[in-house]
């Protein structure tokens, strides 16, 4: 078959990139090309084992894309010929096109040196909805569940698996959970969260082995405690998958990231790359990082579909801000770009302030929480490059307002004037705002 511009990936990335494409240019057959018969949601899989329940409850529906006037192809790409500009498939269809898009995302990472990890009882948290489901069903009638890694998909599965009455242990080899984004403060908030649910702890001690003749029984860490284990979650992060790259011998990172340009063009002509396969840099320092989140796949999905047929929409960032968050029950944490922690392992020059509040007003309405904002900021500019957020469901649209400030170089001194929209059962006090008075702080802390 023959289309214009051909996605091989379904999921983030490319539903952005093969609807940006094809709305920037209605004249050309847009395609994608993917393996999956339904597509998940990736963020919402946690939810899958508790919450939801199901998986056909957190699936993209396919009409996303095809009402925008893009092609859906069920099939596997195996290699890519660039001279021919023809994508070769699993079953032997031959897909010829004048823009090509990688857009084939990450796999889970499961160590080569983990004994036991093959064993009957040992899953990852894959983003593939059949291995999903034969997964929750295995694991209905276990009892004692261990998931090593406390990382956020670590971190949500637990939580959700404890919904269903599970024993359930993370193993983390930090000191404590979630502490590659977040510094100790908050991290031992969330910390206290979890175990308030119910979830147990064993942070600062690596996995050592998964044990069991066929099936998993229990796992022993590096300092030689064994746990129970009728089922075992391997959560420890995502690889890009770089097979068809490989295959096709697109220049990689240190990564294993396809490298790309500021426009996710790769190293050859018309072969663009997007989301957790694609290289990433640092917004303050340019570095390459290993960033992984769809809401960067999404961006990099737009400025790929947008600038197909030559650059005609400039890109305004230079780097990745990257953005997390999390719930846990009611308490919700998250973060953007640099923490006190990582800005002083990077030599950065910052000052930081924290300052908390109740998200309500006044602090007696129902459900008010404590909301609480630390910004990490430059001492020589006054530029806000990070900042941790911790309270209610509000901090969610909270931090994306700090993304903003981040991307576009706000200033503490810009920041502390904001005028904000308020209400007693939404907001904080206008008279205290959390973001506000954190930058004043850090204002006055400059001097």
């Amino acid at each position: 078959m023959q289309t214009d511009v051909l996605v091989v990936g379904g999921s983030a990335a490319g539903i952005v990139a093969a609807t940006t494409a094809k709305s920037h240019y209605q004249d050309k057959k847009v395609t994608m090309l993917r393996k999956e018969e339904k597509v998940l949601v990736p963020c919402g899989i946690p939810y899958i084992f508790g919450t939801l329940g199901e998986s056909n409850k957190n699936i993209i529906p396919d009409a996303v894309v095809t009402d925008k006037g893009v092609d859906i192809v069920l099939n596997e790409a195996i290699s890519v010929d660039f001279e021919k500009k023809e994508c070769i498939c699993k079953d032997g269809e031959i897909i010829a096109y004048e823009k090509i898009i990688f857009a084939t995302g990450s796999v889970p990472r499961v160590p080569t040196w983990l004994k036991g990890a093959d064993l009957e009882g040992v899953y990852t948290v894959a983003k593939d909805k059949a291995y999903l489901d034969n997964f929750y069903e295995n694991i209905k009638n276990v009892d004692d569940i261990v998931v090593i890694g406390g990382g956020f998909i670590g971190v949500e599965i637990s939580d959700e698996l404890k919904k269903q009455g599970k024993n359930v242990t993370i193993i983390e080899v930090l000191p404590y959970v979630l502490g590659a984004v977040f510094d100790e403060n908050v991290a031992n908030k969330a910390e206290e969260v979890l175990k308030s649910r119910g979830v147990s702890l064993k942070c600062g001690s690596g996995i050592k082995s998964i044990n069991g003749d066929a099936k998993a029984k229990s796992v022993t860490l590096e300092n030689g405690d064994e746990i129970k284990a009728d089922a075992v979650i391997l959560a420890m992060g995502y690889t890009p998958n770089n097979t068809l790259a490989l295959s096709c011998g697109l220049e990689l990172n240190k990564f294993s990231q396809i490298n790309v340009d500021e426009y996710m063009r790769t190293s050859v002509k018309d072969v663009f790359a997007i989301g957790d396969c694609a290289s990433k840099r640092d917004f303050i320092t340019g570095k390459t990082i290993s960033t992984m989140l769809a809401s960067i796949a999404c961006y990099e999905g737009k400025v790929a579909g947008s600038n197909l047929y030559g650059v005609n929409k400039l890109k305004n960032a230079m780097g990745i801000v990257s953005m997390f968050s999390t719930a846990i029950g009611d308490d919700v944490f998250a973060s953007v770009g640099y923490t006190k922690m990582s800005a002083d392992n990077e030599g950065l020059d910052s000052v930081h302030v924290e300052f908390t509040n109740i998200d309500k007003h006044p602090a007696n309405l129902p459900n008010a929480k404590p909301l609480s904002v630390e910004l990490v900021v430059m001492k020589n500019s006054g530029a806000i490059i990070g900042g941790t957020i911790s309270g209610g469901v509000s901090v969610g649209e909270l931090v994306n307002a700090l993304g903003i400030a981040i991307q576009t170089k706000t200033t503490v001194q810009s920041l502390s004037m904001m005028q904000v929209a308020t209400h007693p059962l939404l907001t904080s006090s206008p008279v205290a705002h959390p973001l506000i008075k954190a930058a004043e702080m850090a204002y006055l802390k400059l001097g």
